[in-house]
């Protein structure tokens, strides 16, 4: 029963990492950057200190008693990934939701179980398994052999997006994702799986808090949301950062305050987008404590993100006017990255 309450909090986490980026669709009169922030501070600010205020006893008290080795560690890999969420954002912007987040999330899902290894593997002192180790167990290695599919499934796909280049004309392109660039989308899908992954690992590094949250009462189904609310800072600072940048470069920063776009409209669906995004860890928090694996709730979770986001892809018409074939080798990429995911879980588990 736990294990099934698991998976079912997982593919909840995971329909809403897949539909999260809908609503920014509806923002109109905006630039980039302005409705992404906007939606970033629900994300990363708002609703993770709601979510942990509502359901963890005095959660700033563990935060200000946590070690500060504790509270690095988990800000700083929060920083990495979110570069990977800003890429992340990118990836979407340029590929469409079924391109975009298939690569992106096969490289996050083969990272993610590799990430915390190379770690380990640089802190032999930790006690856990290291990279070296993996080429010597089944496990490992059936992870490692999991990784290889993931890179074929990703080339798979990114050969189904140069064909579907190659086949629509610019307007055919643009009435299924407005800025399609192949070439720009896959360098920052690449990007954005791989700092991603650092997500599961700044996990793993504020599990101290976690552990302190039950200790005070917490229920352990919401023991990891004390985590995203420093976790978060740390993918806010580098969102943030960037934005302001782009609001400077771009002379963007009239956005907020525009009233020939709609105003009220665009705050709402950019702040809906965020909302969604957190509720995925939410309940990925609560999948992960029933099924007491990081490794597999990790590729569990990307798993159902794929399929969610495929589905999107395709209700939303992104392949709209390609050939049969190039429709065959966007599902079968999708088909392979699944695998590879399923395949990386086995060698976790």
């Amino acid at each position: 029963m736990q294990i099934l309450l698991g998976i079912i909090f997982h593919f909840i986490g995971g329909f809403a990492s897949g539909s999260f980026y809908v609503p920014f669709r509806r923002v109109s009169g905006w630039s980039w950057e302005s409705a992404w922030i906007v939606g970033g501070l629900f994300s990363w600010l708002f609703v993770p200190f709601l979510a942990a205020a509502l359901t963890v006893p005095d959660f700033l008290g563990i935060i200000r008693e946590s070690s500060g080795s504790t509270l690095f560690w988990t800000y700083f890999f929060g920083l990495l990934w979110g570069i990977g969420g800003l890429t992340f954002g990118l990836s979407m912007r340029y590929l469409g939701m079924s391109l975009g987040m298939s690569v992106a999330l096969g490289y996050c899902s083969a990272f993610g179980a590799l990430v915390p290894s190379i770690y380990y593997g640089m802190n032999p002192t930790a006690g856990k398994t290291g990279i070296g180790e993996m080429f010597n167990s089944p496990g490992g290695q059936m992870i490692l052999f999991g990784v290889l599919v993931c890179l074929a499934g990703i080339a798979i796909c990114g050969k189904a997006g140069m064909m579907k280049e190659k086949e629509l004309d610019e307007a055919a392109k643009k009435a299924g994702v407005a800025e399609f660039n192949l070439a720009k989308g896959l360098a920052v899908a690449t990007v954005s799986g791989i700092l991603s992954a650092c997500f599961n690992f700044g996990i793993e590094a504020g599990k101290d808090m976690a552990a302190l949250a039950v200790g005070r009462g917490a229920n352990p189904l919401f023991q990891n949301n004390v985590i995203f609310v420093v976790l978060l800072w740390g993918g806010l600072t580098t969102n943030f950062i960037w934005c302001m940048l782009l609001n400077i470069r771009n002379k963007s920063f009239g956005d907020y305050r525009n009233r020939q776009s709609p105003l009220f409209s665009n705050y709402a669906w950019a702040a809906l987008a965020g909302t969604t995004w957190f509720l995925q860890f939410f309940f990925y928090g609560m999948g992960e404590s029933k099924l007491g694996n990081g490794a597999s709730s990790w590729i569990l979770h990307m798993a159902f993100i794929i399929l969610v986001s495929s589905a999107w892809g395709l209700a939303l018409k992104e392949w709209k006017g390609v050939s049969r074939r190039a429709f065959a080798t966007i599902l079968a990429g999708v088909g392979v990255i699944l695998l590879s995911v399923l395949l990386v879980g086995w060698g976790n588990s």
